[in-house]
């Protein structure tokens, strides 16, 4: 029988990037008897090998508690763990909508971030009940009424009342789960009504196929029951309805006011959408719930693979790698200096990251990634309609051209003081245009609107670079605005290099090309003739290096004589060496490629 719904507590964690999320998600699944000492791992929640490295979350997961409060009833807690990085903040909207509160993690040392902000915003937006707790408290250097007067003046909640733990040492943990029963609200939900739940979240299991996390806003999910999702339309059998405790339990249903999971023997996880409606085959509810969105890719770039023979490898990875996660995209593309490969579209950079890793380790790929690009919309020449460009090598004839625009992004960034005005030069440098600057206690807080362009190459590790790890940065999408854009091409030797084309702005072509430019010539090993590298915008060449050719001696075998003959041997050296400048193809090193994508924004 499903429990009371006024015993019902859906709460999600909010917190910044190592804040303490998921050690506090360890405490609490571990105080009230979910795991036993024994079973218990360090972030139980986060299953991913790159996840308990970095210290971040990247799938959000789902645990459901039974706590016994203080008044002696047992109460049913749903914690959902949220991904706190920018890059999966529509499934953090997705949580957050399942939910009726929020424990905001701050940490004691560190105080409020700029990821916190954006998604405690979201949860305010949602309504929530939101409870303050400040962790790490047995810092040294934690300072606890700073905190809470941060939280007072940069959220705008009270925090008078906040709880004080240790997750690490278990302190505050008792309070914690008090305060999640009497401040937190329960759920709404008529039993009676049409089903109607949320698709929150989706994995991909080889034994079950896909995994769907549901919360139940209406009606009754049961096993054996035909299901609808109203995005996609497509009809399905529920053949297994559970909850993770966080081990999997058996369930006969789920009631409304309750998460949990299903199954329904479904293949791809392409098929069910984060945010999707899902309803009674037999007995619909009239309208879906309100905020889906369909996941868009933000950043391209290139992955090939270091050995051609890994092609076919790389490409069954990617297929493994697109169940367990729809908001990737690839196809096929193939490069004159690469070989075969494939474009890939990400959520944001550390989706690409995670993505390159996950291909490194878990398949033992050896991978070329080609710089990073946005998504570019070309209104072409006499009304010709738009265009939507993935690919720089794609870009068409500058005469067909109208205009480019390119997509902005609205950064908030915290700085410390004394970094004020090396992170103010850099986002001026990368065409920001700055909308706010305040002060929050010894802290910056920047608004600066920004081209995706110049913030998807190494704007992230510039900006930890001149902070020293201090600055927090956080990103939404604004539109597309037009923009001076040229195609930066590279030529090796006369020959256009199509994996280092890039879409730059015209005031800063020639640094970039330049900078390529001088970094090609230390990479390109010598060969027996000059080779010169260019960086050239349509017909005209802004940058060039020459490589200067090795000499062979060939005056080492005439001993004594007359030199004559020295001179006749060194003529037909100098008419070989022009032969070979016409014909001859340069080799190009993986290592020198890789190195010059890597630095591609330092020019």
């Amino acid at each position: 029988m499903s429990i009371p719904l006024d015993r019902i507590r859906n709460f999600s964690i909010i917190a910044h990037i190592d804040h303490g999320k998921s050690t506090l998600a360890d405490r609490l699944i571990q105080s009230t008897g979910g795991l036993t000492e024994r079973e218990m791992s360090a972030q139980v929640l986060d299953n991913m090998d790159i996840e308990k490295e970095r210290g971040i979350t990247i799938k959000a997961q789902t645990v459901r508690l039974s706590y016994k409060a203080q008044d002696g009833l047992t109460y049913e807690l749903s914690l959902m763990d949220t991904p706190g990085h920018v890059d999966f903040a529509y499934e953090v909207s997705r949580s957050l909508a399942a939910c009726e509160g929020a424990l905001l993690v701050v940490d004691a040392a560190q105080g409020v971030e700029a990821q916190t902000l954006a998604n405690v915003y979201q949860s305010i937006e949602h309504d929530h009940e939101i409870v303050p707790v400040i962790n790490k408290i047995d810092l040294p250097a934690a300072e606890v009424d700073k905190v809470k007067a941060e939280i007072e003046d940069i959220i705008g909640i009270p925090a008078d009342n906040a709880i004080l733990t240790s997750a690490k040492s278990g302190i505050g943990i008792a309070e914690v789960l008090e305060a999640i029963v009497t401040r937190i609200p329960p759920p709404k939900g008529d039993r009676d009504a049409p089903l109607k739940a949320m698709l929150v979240d989706s994995w991909y299991d080889p034994y079950l196929g896909v995994v769907i996390l549901v919360r139940v806003v209406e009606g009754v999910l049961r096993k054996g029951q035909q299901i609808k999702f109203m995005q996609h339309g497509t009809l399905h059998l529920v053949d297994r309805v559970a909850c993770m405790r966080p081990k999997l339990e058996q369930l006969t249903e789920l009631a409304a006011g309750e998460i949990g999971i299903i199954t329904a023997q479904i293949k791809e996880v392409s098929q069910t959408a984060v945010g999707d409606t899902i309803t009674d085959a037999k007995r619909p509810t009239a309208e879906a719930l309100p905020g889906f969105k369909t996941v868009q890719p933000v950043v391209f770039c290139g992955l090939f693979p270091v050995d051609a023979a890994d092609f076919e490898k790389l490409r069954d990875s990617l297929y493994k790698l697109r169940l367990n996660d729809a908001s990737f995209s690839f196809e096929a593309e193939s490069s004159a200096a690469l070989g075969f490969g494939f474009r890939c579209g990400f959520l944001g950079l550390l989706h690409l990251e995670i993505i390159q890793e996950r291909l490194t380790r878990e398949y033992d790929l050896d991978l070329i990634t080609t710089a990073p690009s946005v998504v570019y919309k070309i209104q072409l020449a006499h009304d010709k309609g738009e265009i939507e460009l993935h690919n720089p090598a794609d870009m068409p004839d500058v005469m067909q051209i109208a205009t480019i625009e390119e997509p902005w992004i609205e950064a908030v960034i915290y700085v410390p003081d004394e970094y004020l005005g090396s992170l103010l030069k850099l986002c001026q440098d990368r065409r920001g245009i700055q909308k706010n600057l305040t002060y929050v206690g010894g802290r910056a807080q920047i608004t600066y609107e920004l081209p995706l362009n110049e913030v998807v190459f190494d704007f992230y590790d510039r900006l930890k670079s001149i902070s020293r790890g201090y600055a927090s940065f956080d990103y939404h999408q604004i539109g597309y605005r037009e923009g001076d854009l040229v195609k930066m091409s590279i030529m090796v030797n006369a020959e256009p290099v199509d994996a280092l084309s890039m879409i730059v702005h015209r005031g800063t072509a020639e640094a970039r090309g330049r900078g390529m430019c001088e970094r090609l010539k230390d990479l390109i090993p010598r060969h027996l003739f000059k080779i010169p590298v260019q960086a050239a915008i349509g017909g005209k060449v802004i940058a060039r290096e020459t490589i200067a050719a090795m000499r062979k001696d060939v005056t080492a075998k005439c001993y004594g004589g007359d030199a004559t003959r020295k001179k006749k041997l060194l003529e037909k050296q100098k008419e070989g060496k022009k032969r070979m400048r016409e014909y001859g193809s340069v080799q190009i090193p993986q290592e020198a490629f890789i190195a010059a994508l890597r630095m591609g924004d330092e020019g």
